[in-house]
């Protein structure tokens, strides 16, 4: 799968994982566990980022060396309204700057398209993918598609949250008290999810949006189990059902 990538990044083509988010280490722990098997795509991916990972100052080590778009996410938008307008221009030049990128060809590029980090339910305590914005999706994949270069888009899970755990409460201020530990972590790709699919299969093109993006979230889901059983259960590679192969990057 992730050979896959670095072959079609090599014939120019682009690929975009879509992703769920845990912490504001997660690009450094996707770059750490792909760095030994494939350090071209760990050294350039870029990575759509909120703008924590470079306002506050615990988060700011997690980013460095890392390529970073970053974005106002909607759940910040209006933290501030003095602000409001000033967040509206700085992503209007990150989606320019995301589709420049994307015209040029042999991209990958990772985004969080649920707003935020994860978070734990609060009454069973267990950690799982927030929801993805449809919204934020289907811009990604309009961007994509109108690029003029060939694109494709994965699925991708993470696991981290323990390292640097995000507060139960969304936060409006830099500042957050934060735990930092050591833990297990894991990555997981699944096949493209060809959107064209789907929105011939659904008919109405509204409708194929909201069914794209529970496909790719719930391909995230369905990794995120078996990484969760793999790490928290225990179980390691044994965690692997027939279509989430786990292995470990540095045996």
């Amino acid at each position: 799968m992730i050979t896959d990538w670095c072959l079609l990044c090599h014939q120019g083509h682009n690929v975009v994982l879509i992703s769920n988010h845990q912490s504001e280490a997660d690009p450094a722990v996707i770059a750490l566990l792909l760095e030994a098997t494939n350090p071209h795509i760990a050294e350039n991916m870029t990575y759509i980022a909120g703008d924590r990972v470079i306002t506050d100052p615990l988060c700011k080590p997690f980013s460095m060396g890392r390529n970073l778009v970053c974005v106002y996410s909607k759940r910040h938008m209006n933290d501030d309204l003095e602000l409001f307008e000033m967040k509206k221009r700085e992503n209007t030049r990150s989606l320019k700057e995301m589709a420049k990128l994307l015209r040029g060809g042999s991209q990958i590029i990772w985004i969080a398209p649920s707003g935020g980090r994860d978070r734990p339910d609060p009454v069973t305590k267990e950690w799982s993918p927030e929801p993805f914005d449809t919204s934020s999706v289907d811009n990604m994949r309009r961007l994509s598609e109108y690029a003029g270069v060939p694109s494709y888009i994965y699925p991708l899970a993470v696991l981290c949250h323990d390292i640097m755990p995000p507060p139960p409460q969304v936060e409006k201020e830099i500042g957050e008290r934060r735990v930092i530990s050591f833990h297990g972590v894991g990555i997981s790709a699944a096949p493209e999810i060809s959107f064209v699919e789907i929105a011939t299969a659904c008919g109405d093109p509204e409708e194929a949006k909201v069914a794209y993006t529970q496909a790719l979230h719930d391909s995230v889901m369905q990794q995120y189990r078996v990484l969760n059983s793999a790490i928290h259960g225990k179980q390691g590679l044994e965690a692997s059902i027939p279509t989430v192969s786990l292995s470990q990057p540095w045996n």
